[in-house]
């Protein structure tokens, strides 16, 4: 088989004028912004604010199911008998728990909270155990909170830039709102169902 000559050869990706354009990229960092000019910053980092702002959200939702749960489960307890009172003494207990610990988590993340972080971190490890589906949310709970824009959205000095730019907000796109209402209609679909 005849060879082709070199600036015909589909395969010879050498360019006369050294460029590769199938070479990897050199260049894997964040590009920095100078905290100096907030809104610019505050535009680098404003979907993922949002995105971990929305894990808190989640939480609250978590805390809203979980607190009345434990709530009426403890109530429960006094008109059962004695041998399901110690069951719904300890279910209701964990649950109200869990529902004022992810309230708490919630708030935090909301806020931009080192401690609502450090909580998120914690119950989106555990959630780890919950394979496979909760293994894969929790997984991207742990991306969005220990990336090095996750450090950035929780730090003091962002902080500081969302007080300084209150004008900028994060825009949620019409195919999210209309990927929500179609969750929120499946989900009451099937409670009426099971109803």
């Amino acid at each position: 088989m005849a060879e082709l000559p070199p600036d015909q050869d589909p395969l010879n990706f050498d360019d006369p004028l050294g460029f590769n354009p199938y070479a990897p990229t050199t260049e894997t960092a964040l590009q920095p912004v100078s905290p100096d000019d907030v809104e610019e910053y505050r535009r680098t980092y404003l979907t993922h604010e949002a995105s971990c702002k929305s894990i808190g959200t989640l939480y609250l939702l978590g805390a809203i199911l979980f607190t009345p749960i434990g709530f009426f489960a403890l109530l429960g307890a006094a008109t059962v008998g004695s041998d399901e009172r110690g069951i719904m003494l300890v279910v209701g207990s964990l649950y109200l728990c869990l529902g004022l610990l992810q309230g708490w988590i919630g708030l935090g993340l909301r806020r931009l909270l080192n401690r609502g972080r450090t909580g998120g971190i914690i119950l989106s490890t555990i959630g780890l155990l919950g394979f496979p589906v909760v293994t894969m949310i929790s997984a991207y709970f742990l991306y969005l909170l220990l990336s090095e824009k996750g450090r950035v959205v929780f730090s003091p000095q962002y902080r500081d830039v969302i007080a300084k730019t209150p004008h900028i907000r994060y825009r949620t796109s019409v195919i999210t709102w209309i990927v929500l209402l179609l969750i929120v209609v499946a989900v009451i679909a099937l409670l009426v169902s099971v109803a």
